[in-house]
């Protein structure tokens, strides 16, 4: 972490570590780093932590602010460099910032029971038949994996249960799927539809 060392003569010196991003140092006792010195501003100056360093900013202060006995007003340090407010020094000691991306557990389910027939049980719902893909995190989903919403007179959308993405017919049911038709043909019986007795 990057870090501030305050000389104090013989003593051991005081270790200011930065947090990331704005870090406010002055006398005023609502800064990040409280330092007690008549040469120092109420707020004197703003060290901002980020991934590619520290940016010092001085922010009008009476007695200034120097890197290397060198009066600035914004710079970027570096390591080994003096750093002076008033008459307060610093070694710039580190200036890397750590950034922990924490790690997402994600459950992998199980790879789902092909049967037979080609056709795959869904592996939440062990009893159903997969019907759906899903086009952003490409989970296979059976019916009661797929939330359904029907805008008013519009048509019907398909999303996916995990992840909210859309959700597409896997080509198997699409080639199932039955026209109007052959439906109506399967529960009313017509006339037309009778054998033919020669």
């Amino acid at each position: 972490m990057a870090r501030l060392l305050r000389k104090n003569g013989a003593g051991e010196p005081e270790v200011l570590e930065l947090n990331l991003g704005v870090n406010y140092l002055g006398r005023d006792p609502e800064n990040d780093f409280r330092i007690e010195h008549p040469t120092i501003s109420a707020r004197h100056c703003e060290l901002t932590l980020t991934a590619n360093g520290v940016l010092l900013r001085d922010l009008g202060s009476t007695n200034g602010t120097f890197i290397n006995d060198r009066s600035v007003t914004e710079a970027v340090l570096e390591v080994g460099q003096t750093l002076r407010l008033g008459d307060v020094e610093f070694l710039v000691d580190a200036i890397d910032a750590r950034i922990s991306i924490p790690e997402i557990e994600r459950d992998i389910p199980a790879p789902p029971v092909v049967l037979a027939d080609g056709a795959m049980l869904c592996p939440r719902h062990a009893h159903m038949k997969v019907t759906h893909r899903c086009k952003q995190c490409h989970s296979i989903l059976c019916d009661s994996c797929v939330t359904r919403m029907r805008r008013k007179g519009g048509k019907m959308h398909k999303f996916c249960k995990l992840c909210s993405g859309d959700v597409e017919l896997l080509a198997d049911e699409k080639r199932k799927k039955k026209g109007f038709f052959s439906k109506l043909t399967a529960t009313i019986k017509l006339p037309f539809f009778r054998a033919r007795k020669d």
